[in-house]
C-alpha cells in the first residue's frame, strides 16, 4: 500500500486516533511508515513557533524522525478551515508543495499515511479541497465516521461524493469520540451497513489519545488489532 488519505465525516471525529493506530500497527509489523498532516489549524505557540500536535503524534507513533516542516508544512493558530486560516495569515497554501513532499516521503518509506483536516470537502486554497488532494496524491480514502447524531447523513454524503468523483475508497471506520452512548451511537453501525455497500472496516471504542506513552501505544494497538480489519485497510 503506497499511501492512504485518512479523511473524516466532520472535525473531531477521531482521524488522528485512527491514523496513529494504523501507523503503530504498521510499525509493529516491521513496515517503514511515513506520515503527513499537510495542514493543521488550531496550533499553539511553543518555543516561539506554531506546534502541530496532531502531526507530532503521528510522527511519534510512526517512529518518524522527519522535521515538522516536512510532515506538516502549513500550520496556523486559528481553528478554522485551512483556506480561511491561510488567508488570515497572508499565506498561500500550494498543493504542488504538498504533493512534492508526499512523493519524497513515499520514496523513503513502504507506505505513507496522510491525515486530512475536517472533512473531504474542506478547502485548502480557493476551491481546491482535500478531495482534489487525494486525486493528486493518487491514494485511496479511508473515511473516519464519528458515531453521533448526524453521522448517517454526513457519512452517506462523503461516500457519495467520493464515488461520484471516482475517488477510490478503502471503506470507513466507525469511531466513538464520546465516552457515553446514546440512541444514535447504538444504532449507527447497523443502520449504515443497510444504507451503503461501502465496507465498514472497524468499530473503535472510545479512547483518549493525548500522548504516545508505552501504555497508550500498547492499548491503542490492542484495540486496533481487535476491532479493525487491518488486512483490508493496510493490505
Amino acid at each position: 500500500m503506497p499511501g492512504l488519505l485518512i479523511t473524516g465525516t466532520d472535525t473531531g471525529v477521531g482521524k488522528t486516533l485512527v491514523a496513529c493506530g494504523l501507523a503503530g500497527c504498521l510499525t509493529a509489523a516491521g513496515r517503514s511508515v511515513g506520515v503527513m498532516k499537510p495542514v493543521e489549524t488550531g496550533c499553539e505557540m511553543r518555543n516561539g513557533e506554531l506546534f502541530a500536535e496532531d502531526a507530532a503524534l503521528l510522527a511519534s507513533f510512526a517512529g518518524s524522525p522527519a522535521p515538522l516542516d516536512e510532515l506538516c508544512p502549513y500550520r496556523f493558530a486559528p481553528p478554522l478551515a485551512p483556506s480561511v486560516a491561510a488567508h488570515q495569515a497572508g499565506v498561500s497554501i500550494r498543493p504542488e508543495r504538498i504533493v512534492s513532499l508526499f512523493q519524497r516521503i513515499s520514496h523513503e518509506h513502504d507506505t505513507v499515511l496522510v491525515e486530512g483536516a475536517g472533512g473531504l470537502l474542506v478547502p485548502l486554497v480557493d476551491r481546491y479541497t482535500f478531495a482534489d488532494l487525494a486525486r493528486d496524491l493518487d491514494v485511496p480514502l479511508l473515511v473516519v465516521v464519528g458515531s453521533k447524531l448526524g453521522a448517517l447523513n454526513h457519512t452517506l454524503l462523503t461516500l457519495s461524493y467520493a464515488r461520484a468523483h471516482s475517488l477510490p475508497l478503502k471503506g470507513y471506520i466507525m469511531n466513538h469520540p464520546m465516552p457515553s452512548a446514546d440512541p444514535a451511537t447504538k444504532t449507527n453501525s447497523e443502520t449504515l451497513a443497510r444504507l451503503t455497500d461501502v465496507p465498514c472496516l472497524g468499530s473503535i471504542p472510545h479512547l483518549s489519545l493525548s500522548a504516545d506513552s508505552e501504555g497508550v501505544r500498547r492499548s491503542l494497538l490492542a484495540v486496533f488489532n481487535r476491532h479493525a480489519n487491518l488486512g483490508r485497510i493496510l493490505g
